[in-house]
């Protein structure tokens, strides 16, 4: 891996420093947490969701909050409880495909069509609404870092999926521009078939676009090792880390600790149940395991993944990535015309970058410090790292976001977990 041209790429794109300072001292004020509790209680108590668990880690302490239910009227939430994550799996694909990088399995710079031929000469849309049938031919290849950063030219489109002909066309062949449907879509080497078959919306390198890149990460990563994707992250990070709850599903003897998961009405944010623990998508093996969106885990699973990379690489005694290959993760790899052009939420990118399957904080506009990052999943979730602060904080729930803002309680979770540091 070329890490000393990588990170001085980066840091000539005006990025933040890839090494923030943490503080020495790692104290939480008890009175805040208090507060921090009961805000969270709050929102559990006037039903916005029916259960969370959220943890806090900062130099070595450790708190754990669990509040409700897993489901509506259902069992207690426990600290073991497993949820869907869905694309907080996303930074997970990107730390499997960084360890087959340094074992020279890949190369960043490469191109995909190695392993993918199916993306071999790619035609891409003259513009964004364009008929499929205009296109230009590709300017270049696509590489393992265009699918990493999500500029490979193709992804998902917030807009309604007849608004634009290859949205529509997308939707109708199941290639996941919508909420994760693990069970429901083609098998590995079909769903890439079907991909290979429409044009680009951009030139690669051109433009970020959400999602697709991580789930091509999936079948690049089987391809390239000649293993199933699931069985690599097991090898790779799960088994090394102690990640015993972290899977693609939940077999029948967890099913008693599975959370229920609902969607969250527009108009009035009611909650409807979107997918059943015994009998939804995660209950049995997927037919395609989404490097995007698949996974489930527990809050302790994902604070171990979560403490190797604030570790930058280490997991105790063992080193499961390097330092600058961390450091290449989480530093911002968009230039300003890559942010002006992404397809987001309007004025995301104004203090926010993109490193390797995640968010980067690049302007302090809230009490996060320059150069956190993480990710959240839709079905409410959410994760970030703090180096300069050296904290952990993941939230899990079972109430699906209804924008891509975060709901208030992911807001409140934040707020009151930076006023808890007390040093």
């Amino acid at each position: 891996m070329q890490t000393v041209g990588d990170l001085d790429r980066t840091l000539e794109s005006g990025a933040p420093d890839c090494y923030p300072t943490p503080r020495m001292s790692a104290r939480f004020s008890q009175a805040r947490l208090g507060r921090w509790r009961a805000a969270l209680a709050g929102h559990v108590a006037r039903a916005a969701v029916p259960g969370l668990v959220a943890l806090l880690s900062r130099g070595g302490e450790m708190h754990v909050e669990t509040v409700g239910a897993q489901a509506v009227g259902g069992a207690p939430m426990r600290r073991d409880t497993i949820f869907r994550i869905t694309s907080m799996t996303k930074p997970v694909t990107a730390a499997a495909t960084m360890i087959l990088v340094e074992e020279g399995k890949l190369r960043l710079d490469e191109p995909v069509e190695l392993w993918l031929p199916e993306l071999a000469n790619r035609r891409v849309l003259s513009r964004l609404d364009a008929p499929l049938q205009d296109t230009l031919p590709a300017k270049r290849a696509i590489t393992l870092r265009d699918l990493l950063t999500f500029r490979l030219g193709f992804g998902q489109i917030m807009a309604p999926p007849d608004q634009y002909p290859i949205a529509k066309a997308a939707s109708e062949l199941q290639i996941g521009m919508g909420p994760p449907e693990p069970g429901r879509m083609p098998p590995p080497d079909e769903w890439l078939r079907r991909l290979g078959t429409l044009p680009l919306m951009h030139q690669p390198g051109e433009a970020w676009m959400y999602n697709t890149g991580a789930d091509l990460l999936g079948v690049l990563v089987a391809r390239a090792t000649g293993q199933r994707f699931e069985t690599v992250l097991q090898e790779r990070l799960f088994e090394p880390l102690g990640m015993s709850d972290t899977a693609f599903f939940v077999p029948p003897t967890k099913q008693q600790r599975f959370a229920a998961a609902y969607r969250t009405s527009f108009a009035d944010g009611s909650l409807s149940l979107h997918d059943d623990p015994g009998a939804g998508q995660w209950s049995r093996p997927p037919t395609l395991p989404l490097g995007g969106a698949g996974l489930v885990s527990t809050v302790d699973d994902y604070a171990k993944f979560a403490q190797m990379l604030l570790d930058e690489g280490r997991h105790g005694e063992m080193r499961l990535l390097s330092r600058p290959a961390v450091a290449l993760m989480t530093c911002d790899q968009l230039t300003p015309a890559q942010k002006a052009s992404a397809y987001f939420i309007p004025g995301f990118f104004d203090d926010q970058g993109w490193g390797f399957c995640m968010a980067v904080q690049t302007r302090r506009t809230d009490l996060g410090a320059v150069g956190r990052y993480g990710w959240a999943g839709g079905f409410g979730t959410s994760w970030a790292n703090d180096p300069a602060e050296g904290l952990i904080g993941i939230l899990m729930t079972q109430a699906s976001f209804t924008s891509p803002t975060p709901p208030a309680v992911h807001q409140d979770f934040w707020t009151m977990a930076y006023a808890a540091i007390d040093d």
